[in-house]
């Protein structure tokens, strides 16, 4: 499975060009006969010009080669902005077939130029990060940590705040054993970062992870739990140890095995990791959808 994130990502390439009033007619009039232009009116005093523009190039990037982008400096070519009756800056304006035929005016967000550019280019696809990300997230349910491990450091690699690729990451530290790892990464995520359900998922990895180093083998704990039945303490350390190991049905049921005995027991601890177990495996699971039956099963016999 290929990570689809190339180191070429992040560079540039002829679908971005700085325009002039001299060569306005070739790079955009003519040019737009065979695909839509996009004119970028900025000044190297304007803030918001600055926040603007390395989203649309961004955005220009990813469509690879469905449009282009010439920007024009209005200091150097006041002519343009004046024949475009710009009143302010930053201002966008789509060519196509030679004529303006829409535009917009000031920093909008990156999701808003993606649904410009698509209204008159059609669909441009998932920028490769969003490739990547879906790429490394399928090798990580997969258990390919070295695809995964690949995939989302590269991500980091160029955008370092990226939320959901640090989530991804630390659970394929987990899945590698390095728990310190994992947790050293989630510490550097903002407290409002919690709220992605990816984050979630890779703090329950962790807690789950952390649990099973102290559960000791499975084969005594197994024996422990034939002999007694009702040793919940015991059967909790051998689903622990279970989930460890990687035997997440195994694991889970003894969990379920819990509640049915004693939903309530040590502050419902049993349900408590399940529901972490149903966090990591992820919705679309069809474990998840095994336990979710079963302990609904359970309380509301």
């Amino acid at each position: 499975m290929e990570t689809l994130l190339d180191e070429n990502t992040a560079s540039g390439n002829n679908w971005v060009k700085d325009g002039s009033a001299q060569t306005f007619a070739q790079d955009v009039i003519d040019a737009s006969q065979e695909k839509l232009v996009l004119v970028d009116l900025w000044a190297p005093w304007c803030g918001p010009c600055k926040q603007l523009g390395p989203m649309i190039e961004k955005v220009v990037e990813e469509a690879k080669g469905a449009v282009a982008l010439v920007k024009i400096d209005i200091d150097q070519h006041p002519q343009i902005a004046q024949s475009l009756q710009v009143q302010s800056i930053p201002a966008v304006f789509a060519f196509k077939d030679g004529r303006p035929v829409d535009g917009f005016m000031g920093a909008v967000p990156e999701s808003q130029i993606k649904e410009f550019v698509e209204k008159h280019a059609g669909p441009i696809g998932p920028s490769p990060i969003e490739a990547a990300f879906d790429s490394g997230t399928a090798a990580l349910e997969e258990g390919n940590t070295e695809v995964a491990l690949t995939a989302f450091v590269k991500i980091l690699d160029l955008d370092p705040d990226h939320v959901d690729a640090k989530a991804q990451l630390a659970r394929v530290y987990v899945q590698l054993g390095e728990i310190e790892a994992a947790k050293e990464l989630v510490a550097t995520l903002d407290a409002g970062d919690q709220k992605s359900a990816m984050v979630s998922a890779a703090l329950a990895a962790i807690s789950l992870a952390e649990n099973a180093v102290d559960a000791g083998d499975i084969e005594p704990l197994r024996q422990k739990v034939e002999a007694a039945p009702d040793n919940l303490d015991a059967r909790f350390e051998l689903a622990q140890a279970l989930l460890g190991g990687g035997e997440n049905e195994t694991g889970g049921q003894e969990l379920l095995e819990i509640i049915r005995r004693d939903r309530d027991w040590n502050d419902a601890a049993g349900r408590v990791e399940l529901l972490k177990l149903l966090e990591v495996l992820g919705p679309a699971d069809p474990l998840t959808k095994t336990f979710r039956r079963q302990l609904s099963a359970i309380l509301f016999s």
